[in-house]
């Protein structure tokens, strides 16, 4: 294939881009790739699985508002369930160190499941009239409420993994502890010998620390089930129907399997940090 033939031309506001032939994603997304090279390192998996379900769900809740024609909206759910379940990944080339709110990754995941709904519903790639990335997948939704929405639903979906994780190291280090409970050796106090103990009691405090970082996770998981879907841009819910955060987050919560609740104050929701804040705490004792 030449050089001409494994690119097609797309076009934005700001004129024309060279995006691969092949690509579910277009003008948005290749702009970010080319201006953002920084690590190399793309978005993980749970995070895409993530904006798939917000992306679902955003369609369900537009569908019910009459926002969404049910052919539009069924086409945009079966593209989501593609993103979900990883059929596309190699469509989500964006670093992670991108733009500061994560328009780039927002509208990435725009652009792919558009492009593959058009396909679904019988149309060509490109033939945004049908399925828009912005005014159908997008609708009623900013960057700043589905990406941290998706941020925090990206740990709800993971975060086992690494408590999995920390259990078996527990348990390890408690047969450790029996394995080592008549070796004797020097406990020491300020960076001297000090008194007797056994390597299998030093084991077993270790033992202790990691079951109770596990217990810290699992406290300030919970954190992440607030989520401020809905708020738009600011929190004002401004381009959103006032019945469109309650259904989105309803239907999030079935299709995630998480039990997720609007904020108390979407405004306040879409500026604090203090969850991610806790959890990075957390993961730097482990560490």
């Amino acid at each position: 294939m030449s050089a001409e033939t494994d690119v097609r031309i797309e076009r934005d506001s700001l004129g024309e881009v060279r995006v691969p032939a092949g690509a579910l994603y277009q003008a948005q997304t290749q702009r970010a790739v080319d201006n953002f090279p920084i690590s190399g390192l793309t978005m993980p998996r749970a995070f895409i699985a993530a904006v798939g379900l917000v992306k679902w769900a955003a369609a369900g809740a537009n569908e019910d508002l009459g926002l969404l024609p049910a052919e539009v909206a069924d086409a945009i759910r079966r593209a989501a369930d593609g993103v979900i379940a990883g059929e596309h990944d190699a469509h989500f080339p964006i670093d992670v160190f991108q733009t500061g709110s994560g328009t780039s990754s927002n509208m990435n995941t725009n652009e792919v499941i558009a492009n593959r709904a058009l396909e679904i519903i019988g149309h060509s790639r490109g033939e945004y009239e049908a399925v828009h990335p912005n005014n159908h997948v997008n609708k009623s939704q900013s960057t700043n409420d589905a990406y941290p929405t998706a941020i925090r639903l990206a740990v709800l979906l993971s975060y086992s993994e690494l408590t999995d994780a920390l259990a078996d190291l527990a348990y390890e280090l408690k047969q450790k502890s029996v394995e080592f409970s008549d070796v004797i050796k020097m406990g020491r106090t300020q960076l001297q010998d000090a008194v007797p103990m056994t390597l299998g009691q030093e084991f077993d405090g270790f033992r202790v620390t990691v079951k109770e970082d596990i217990q810290r996770i699992n406290v300030v998981v919970q954190l992440f089930r607030e989520i401020n879907l809905g708020a738009t841009a600011i929190g004002t819910g401004i381009t959103a129907k006032p019945e469109y955060s309650s259904l989105a987050i309803e239907e999030l919560s079935r299709i995630a399997k998480f039990e997720l609740v609007q904020a108390e104050n979407l405004m306040e929701a879409t500026s604090d940090m203090g969850a991610f804040v806790m959890f990075s705490s957390v993961l730097k004792r482990i560490a």
